[in-house]
């Protein structure tokens, strides 16, 4: 017990000191520049309001981990923010983290008192907003792709109605619903500001990360470069995608048992051996304070992992 003090310790001092210095090291550009105002009223209209004090060294640590992210090639809090359709800015976000963080922490300090618990309970906390933002891009990513093959097909049928491409996807935009009646309103937005309808629609996908979508603003690309009729190419795509889809939903059906039971596998012994802590820690306490103890829940726990992931190895298919 006394090595695992030490090292909860250590963990939070650790983090102590790390969001100190972001605090200390403001983000170049993290202030928004403002318009210069001249009179006497110009110091107190020129000075940034109270959000954005506050926002400025969890800005800093937006930037820290968005050049991570980038260098590593994945998305940036901003865009994860931008297709869970969460009107947040990064560095509300993490700051929303470091109050679940402190809560989780505090709540475990109360429970357990000062011990490894409160680390383990205030790093969970600090993932639970992330998995939720998580949650969402998945939950808006799916109900996209459920609309495509629609939208596709309404667009195929404005442009054989005699309508062009800008004028198709207006329409088609203010005849969906969400959330790609947004997407499609950002475009057409884009593409009457000047910008090109191959780089407004490769935008598009850009901020939803749809492959089905992707495989459609690829063939509109093609079309334009090279001509053809593209309406037929659009009913073409339709089918395809909604036979995907189809494909998509009838194997989810035939593994849904087999996810279920390897969920069910996985969280039986967690929330078990979480409900015996809390309820009876003298019961549970000989796991953590014997060395066969602590060697049998490494066990368990590598044994939990593994299992879990065969079974999502085996139920997932790239269609």
């Amino acid at each position: 017990m006394g090595t695992a003090l030490v090292l909860s310790t250590l963990a939070l001092v650790g983090i102590l000191i790390a969001f100190t210095a972001a605090s200390l090291t403001p983000a170049r550009g993290a202030l928004p520049e403002r318009m210069t105002i001249e009179g006497p009223i110009a110091g107190r209209l020129n000075q940034p309001t109270m959000r954005e004090r506050i926002n400025v060294p969890f800005q800093a640590l937006v930037d820290v981990s968005n050049r991570q992210r980038r260098l590593n090639g994945g998305l940036t809090l901003t865009e994860k923010l931008i297709r869970a359709d969460i009107k947040l800015v990064p560095s509300e976000l993490v700051m929303i983290q470091i109050a679940f963080l402190v809560g989780g922490a505090l709540v475990a300090l109360l429970r357990f008192g000062f011990g490894w618990q409160f680390v383990v309970a205030g790093v969970l906390a600090f993932l639970i907003p992330m998995r939720y933002v998580n949650y969402r891009q998945r939950k808006r990513l799916a109900a996209l792709n459920g609309q495509l093959p629609d939208t596709v097909g309404l667009l195929s049928n404005a442009l054989k109605a005699g309508l062009s491409l800008p004028q198709a996807l207006d329409t088609v935009a203010r005849n969906s619903s969400r959330p790609i009646s947004e997407e499609l309103t950002r475009v057409v937005r884009e593409m009457s500001l000047g910008v090109g309808a191959t780089a407004a629609l490769s935008n598009m996908v850009r901020r939803v990360g749809s492959q089905d979508l992707d495989l459609v603003v690829i063939a509109i690309s093609i079309q334009m470069a090279v001509g053809g009729n593209l309406a037929r190419l659009l009913d073409t795509i339709s089918l395809t995608v909604r036979q995907r889809i189809q494909v998509k939903e009838k194997i989810g059906a035939l593994t849904a048992q087999a996810r279920a039971s390897g969920w069910i596998i996985t969280l039986l012994p967690l929330v078990v051996a979480t409900f015996l802590y809390f309820v009876t820690p003298t019961y549970f306490r000989p796991m953590f304070e014997s060395a066969l103890g602590i060697a049998l829940l490494i066990v368990a726990a590598i044994a939990i992992l593994v299992g879990n992931l065969l079974v999502r190895r085996i139920v997932n298919f790239r269609v």
